[in-house]
């Protein structure tokens, strides 16, 4: 992929996101999709209830889009988006490898993050050592030791952060599934990786004090940051000002037009809320897919590419 300059920009490869990529491609936009399909909720779904469709897989499904995807002339890019920025009108994003890629309209369909580790203590010492924000929290634990628990690209990136703060970083995950940029860097920094284990339990009274592993041994850590899977919208949109709902701050507010609050940025799927249903995300990718590659015309006066 040689090109870094697109017409639109897609975050997540779910049944929004391609479906959006469909049709912004067939509007003679260039668009790039960034994500893995693998990681989207619908690819270990049992399709029952979408039309046509009866009792599919939902990889199958996510599989066949992508291709069709593709038919249509989108580019598309297994990697997670590690930062958005925003600079006269337009949008650059970096991705996991390194890389920088520009565009003229973003659609946001990352899905909403439901990855939590369903471990005693987890709940009950939320904010008091538990955190799901490195981003957010990261100040807040100076000269300590934490741990950073998860495998995906937000963790490696979460953990080379913490480096910043804490006194002592360990990353927890039973397998490291990011680039090999990414890779790279944790390997040549002060991180401690704990692989092939598994975290059964978080210890504390009124603030965290260990982690548990499956092994019987405990980590003694001060702070707990879970981080499965790509990062989240509320951080990666912190700076573009998106605006999200006023009751859970997790969904992403969106007109009839999947438009969103910030000019060029739309949202389609999981991540404007509920239903959970590929029926939903299909429809909202459609729409957003034609605005945005709309829009992207419009402001390079009917010329892209």
């Amino acid at each position: 992929m040689e090109d870094s300059d697109f017409d639109v920009i897609i975050l997540g490869s779910g049944p929004a996101g391609l479906q959006a990529a469909i049709h912004a491609a067939r509007r003679k936009a260039s668009v790039l999709v960034l994500g893995r399909v693998h990681k989207s909720s619908a690819f270990t779904a049992h399709i029952e209830n979408y039309i046509c469709i009866g009792g599919e897989a939902g990889g199958d499904l996510l599989k066949q889009a992508s291709t069709k995807a593709a038919e249509s002339g989108a580019a598309l890019l297994e990697e997670d988006v590690m930062e958005l920025t925003r600079s006269d009108g337009e949008f650059s994003v970096r991705v996991e490898s390194g890389r920088t890629f520009s565009a003229r309209a973003l659609i946001l369909a990352m899905g909403v993050s439901r990855n939590k580790l369903g471990v005693k203590g987890e709940k009950e010492l939320l904010g008091q050592g538990v955190s799901y924000c490195v981003d957010c929290d990261a100040g807040f634990y100076r000269e300590a030791d934490v741990a950073v628990v998860g495998c995906g690209s937000a963790a490696v990136s979460g953990a080379l952060t913490l480096i910043f703060y804490a006194r002592e970083v360990h990353l927890v995950c039973d397998e490291l599934d990011v680039a090999d940029y990414l890779n790279e860097r944790l390997k040549e920094s002060t991180i401690n990786i704990h692989e092939n284990v598994k975290v059964v339990g978080i210890e504390g009274n009124d603030a965290v004090s260990a982690i548990l592993f499956d092994d019987g041994t405990k980590l003694n850590v001060s702070g707990v940051f879970i981080e499965q899977g790509a990062k989240g919208a509320t951080t990666l949109l912190a700076n573009l000002g998106v605006s999200l709902d006023t009751e859970t701050l997790r969904y992403i507010t969106t007109n009839k037009k999947q438009e969103t609050n910030i000019p060029g940025i739309y949202a389609a799927g999981d991540i404007c809320g509920p239903p959970w249903q590929v029926a939903k995300a299909v429809g909202e990718g459609c729409v957003a897919g034609l605005e945005a590659a709309a829009y992207a015309k419009k402001l390079a006066g009917g010329k892209t590419g």
